[in-house]
């Protein structure tokens, strides 16, 4: 290989070791002018996690982000963190472990390129365009690499996007499929358009519901930018706290990383608190990608009927219909979202193990398994809260 074409890979403990215009060309290059297809990869929403503390020592998150480099050129990073345990990561990998310390291995620490406590889809070998081939190929080389030479179990590349896990799949890696529930806009013009595409049921209970959220008594409040201010994180820290300590056992983010959004997140984010007798009691926080918004967090201190949907989902159409996006992701897990208008969508992964008898073994699992998901994506579908449209219709 000539020296024109040779790249060197840098494991990084910090992303204080790259500079921000360095990360981001890869991590955004599409974001000038702009905002990035999702904030989840950018410099300074994985900074937040590492200055707040939300990552590092003690938090089973350790980094080990990868530069490639062709001379003094950066033309590839990935977020790459050596983990202690498989919490935060939402691809369910307890069974390989189980099975893999069953047959007397040790199955953590293990590698894992993701965005920590972030189960959406994303790019996570991060290259600049013009050199997307050989920049993702020695991303994938380099993580095995350190995997193998560190005696670890396994790589893991989860919330990868569908031509990742295929480039994976032809460089080796195997291919997992997960399902997620996700909004589509199909163009609607308000609320009540996507209402008027429902079958008449679902339609009158989204109405119901609404109706029950928005007379809990209280108010609203749609946030965003230099409109969310240092209190309203003080408010939803006690509901992402009761959340967190209910799912998790533990919060996964510090206090400190609100406050690290606060100074550098808060343009990618939207806040909706609902607000009784002068004080919060619930709120959702969402992501604001380039056509995407993206439901993170809920929490609550006093329930209310059907505010969790308003908030969580309803209020995030709204958005999303108002400001021209064209989807919503809504999260992990939850097939009650189906009845109000989230329908099932294919997510990506991909993995790797050194031992080779138990890669082999694992494989026939995967292959099962995403046939098992496109199934159940099929069925749920058709399960799913819009009109059934006629042939006569369609004509």
């Amino acid at each position: 290989m000539s020296k024109e074409t040779q790249i060197e890979i840098k494991v990084l403990t910090s992303l204080s070791q790259i500079p921000e215009t360095e990360w981001d060309r890869c991590a955004c290059p599409e974001a000038v002018g702009r905002a990035p297809f999702d904030p989840f990869t950018t410099y300074r929403f994985l900074k937040a996690l590492e200055d707040s503390q939300s990552v590092g020592p003690g938090t089973g998150w350790t980094p080990h982000y990868l530069q490639a480099k062709r001379g003094d050129d950066t033309i590839g990073v990935a977020p790459l963190y050596g983990k202690s345990h498989s919490q935060g990561e939402y691809i369910f990998d307890h069974n390989f472990a189980q099975a893999y310390e069953n047959s007397g291995g040790r199955y953590y620490p293990k590698l894992q390129m993701a965005v920590p406590h972030t189960p959406a889809t994303g790019r996570r070998l991060l290259v600049r365009p013009e050199h997307q081939e050989i920049a993702q190929s020695a991303l994938v080389q380099a993580a095995v690499k350190l995997a193998a030479e560190n005696d670890l179990s396994s790589l893991h590349i989860t919330f990868c996007t569908g031509d990742e896990a295929e480039a994976g799949a032809q460089m080796g890696l195997m291919p997992r499929r997960s399902q997620q529930f996700h909004w589509i806009n199909n163009g609607y013009r308000n609320f009540d358009d996507f209402l008027a595409s429902l079958s008449s049921r679902k339609r009158k209970n989204i109405r119901k519901e609404r109706r029950q959220a928005q007379n809990f008594g209280g108010e609203f409040e749609v946030l965003t930018g230099d409109e969310i201010e240092p209190h309203h994180w003080d408010a939803f820290w006690v509901f992402y706290q009761d959340t967190g300590a209910r799912k998790w056992g533990t919060p996964y983010l510090t206090r400190l990383f609100f406050d690290e959004a606060q100074a550098h997140l808060r343009r990618d984010m939207l806040l909706v608190l609902a607000k009784y007798e002068g004080r919060y009691l619930a709120g959702a926080l969402n992501f604001i990608g380039q056509d995407t918004l993206f439901g993170r967090y809920w929490g609550c201190t006093e329930d209310f009927p059907c505010l969790h949907f308003e908030l969580c989902y309803y209020q995030a159409i709204d958005f999303a219909i108002a400001q021209g996006l064209q989807r919503v992701e809504a999260g992990a897990q939850g097939a009650h979202k189906l009845a109000r208008g989230y329908l099932p969508v294919a997510t990506h992964s991909l993995h790797w193990f050194g031992d080779a008898g138990f890669s082999q073994a694992v494989a026939r699992y995967l292959e099962a398994e995403r046939d098992a998901v496109d199934d159940e994506i099929n069925v749920l579908t058709s399960y799913g809260p819009f009109k059934t449209v006629t042939r006569e219709e369609q004509q």
